[in-house]
């Protein structure tokens, strides 16, 4: 455990992000559980909405497959591949069509060139290693009073925040997306677009809670760094 998590400060910094990260997780799991037990009228499985809408933008290349777990769905750019859990791949529920469509409006960005997301994939390298080694670096810099390590920590960190951010439009954009396809299509009707969009705006909201508890992260070393000095 970070030994920055029996400072006081830090805890009053990160106690709104965390609460708001709990009910973010709970808002997505009871949201997603509700629509699930509600069937599309349509009767199609996530699985076939899935390649009907991807062959209608022309991505026949872009393959489907099942990917364990549950809400584990997400697009692959680099293979062209987009996996649904087993939660959601052979249901037929409002929820899991949801889920399965939002992650078709990633395989449309990635066809598209959407800028945003382009630059999230050229994020995630330094991202990853910002979110793993940025706090670690900086909390070896404050005791043995290395001003450059502890910089370190925080540009590593910086990037990792960074890509929080730059998800956010993304995320958004594919859940826009993903409801004009729905509404345009007749997959769901419009009283199953509304169950629909409560499930996607309930996963945006883990999204959000994600990027403000890695912010007020960044706050609090930028104030210890200061603090230091």
């Amino acid at each position: 455990m970070y030994p920055m998590m029996f400072d006081p400060t830090y805890m009053m910094m990160i106690l709104p992000a965390f609460l708001l990260a709990i009910f973010a997780q709970f808002k997505v799991k009871s949201t997603f559980a509700r629509f699930s037990a509600v069937s599309a009228s349509r009767g199609q499985s996530a699985d076939a909405v899935t390649r009907t809408l991807l062959d209608k933008f022309g991505l026949h290349n872009v393959r489907i497959e099942r990917v364990s777990g549950n809400l584990t769905d997400h697009y692959d750019p680099r293979s062209k591949t987009l996996r649904l859990s087993d939660s959601v791949g052979g249901s037929s529920s409002i929820a899991a069509i949801g889920v399965a469509a939002h992650e078709v409006g990633h395989a449309v960005q990635d066809s598209s060139g959407y800028a945003p997301l382009k630059l999230r994939n050229s994020l995630v390298p330094v991202a990853s290693l910002g979110s793993n080694m940025g706090i670690l670096l900086f909390i070896l810099g404050i005791p043995l009073g290395m001003g450059p390590l502890v910089t370190l920590g925080i540009i590593l960190f910086s990037c990792a925040v960074l890509f929080q951010i730059v998800t956010l439009p993304v995320e958004f954009d594919a859940s826009k997306r993903a409801l004009a396809l729905l509404s345009e299509t007749g997959t769901l009707t419009s009283a199953e677009l509304s169950g629909a969009r409560s499930v996607l705006s309930a996963a945006a909201l883990t999204y959000i809670a994600a990027t403000v508890m890695a912010i007020m992260q960044l706050l609090y070393l930028f104030s210890r760094s200061r603090g230091r000095r």
